[in-house]
């Protein structure tokens, strides 16, 4: 024991030198077994450009509240890319026989390249900070991928079209909304056209009530006199409007849906009305004349132009008339019964 005497005040120097907190996790750092590793994300044989592979280190037996911060050690490669950032996952948690919580703990980020080649990956650095506040380093070495391209065999390879997109058949079930909001859509217009065309007869009927049917007419023709009408592309115009009159006077004076009635089917239903024959045949060549005009874009000279209007308003004042002459007798015998 003596000779050793010299020894001791040495050992106890050292002793002091060591921090107390490494002391006491002595002997956990040494039975932990941490590793790297290097995980490809798609499940090939090889590894092509724009595969993800996820990159990290587990770390095993860590206590409970051991924080971890990890960090390259080292420049990672302009080639390769960062999908996503350092991530922790808990793999396993136990309580060992002293009643502490451990963990194993693995730590990993993504990453991608779009070059092909070699890459080495810079090593990993992790900080462990205890909970008494120790702080220590764990470094990984780093590890080698290698990207590959698609290999083309230049002795077949031909240039091709890119192909169409892939067309799939429509099923009823999808077209079913269209056709649903198709026939929604026309219902609704029908419905609006019926209501206008409704309005529009009840005014003209209140119209009519409130004057005499040849006073309406004879307003109406007057507004197509003169000749700025009777050009080219305003002649489909002024034939409508002075046989549009006339439909509606003949309507109140003979009874007959003339709006309504094609030229043919007008004149069918009056073949038996008190008409002048001279009357009847210029109002028929009127007709035929104004269809021609509508429908087969015929243009006429300025003369013809000229008789319309006239022998128009010649045809309501003659059967208005007539309409006189014949309710004459009927009123005498009225005012001779009172």
């Amino acid at each position: 024991m003596k000779r050793y005497r010299h020894i001791l005040p040495f050992v106890l120097m050292l002793a002091s030198l060591v921090p107390a907190g490494a002391m006491g996790h002595k002997e956990e750092v040494g039975k932990q077994p941490h590793s790297a590793f290097l995980q490809q994300l798609q499940e090939r044989d090889s590894l092509l450009i724009a595969d993800q592979i996820r990159y990290g280190v587990r770390i095993s037996r860590l206590y409970d509240g051991t924080r971890l911060t990890p960090q390259w050690q080292g420049v990672l490669s302009d080639s390769l890319e960062t999908v996503r950032d350092w991530h922790i996952d808990t793999l396993k948690s136990w309580t060992d026989k002293e009643g502490e919580v451990r963990s194993d703990l693995e730590l990993s980020t993504v990453l991608t390249s779009f070059e092909e080649g070699t890459f080495t990956l810079p090593g990993i650095a992790v900080e462990r900070w205890f909970k008494d506040g120790v702080v220590d380093t764990l470094r990984f070495d780093g590890r080698e991928i290698t990207y590959f391209t698609v290999p083309v065999d230049t002795a077949t390879f031909q240039v091709r079209d890119l192909k169409r997109q892939i067309g799939y058949p429509v099923t009823f079930a999808e077209t079913l909304p269209w056709i649903g909001g198709s026939l929604a859509l026309a219902a609704l217009v029908a419905l609006a056209v019926f209501l206008v065309r409704r309005y529009l007869h009840r005014r003209d009927e209140q119209i009519l009530q409130r004057e005499p049917a040849h006073i309406v007419a004879l307003r109406r023709l007057d507004a197509w006199r003169g000749d700025k009408y009777w050009t080219e592309d305003k002649q489909k115009q002024f034939y409508s409007g002075v046989t549009d009159a006339l439909r509606e006077y003949i309507a109140a004076r003979y009874g007959v849906s003339a709006m309504e009635m094609t030229t043919r089917e007008l004149f069918d239903s009056l073949k038996d009305a008190d008409i002048d024959m001279t009357l009847r045949t210029g109002l028929q060549h009127l007709f035929e004349t104004a269809d021609f005009v509508k429908f087969a874009k015929m243009t006429l000279p300025r003369e013809e132009n000229a008789t319309v209007v006239p022998f128009a308003v010649q045809f309501v004042t003659a059967t208005y008339e007539q309409q006189l002459q014949q309710e004459a007798p009927a009123q005498e015998k009225e005012k001779e019964k009172a």
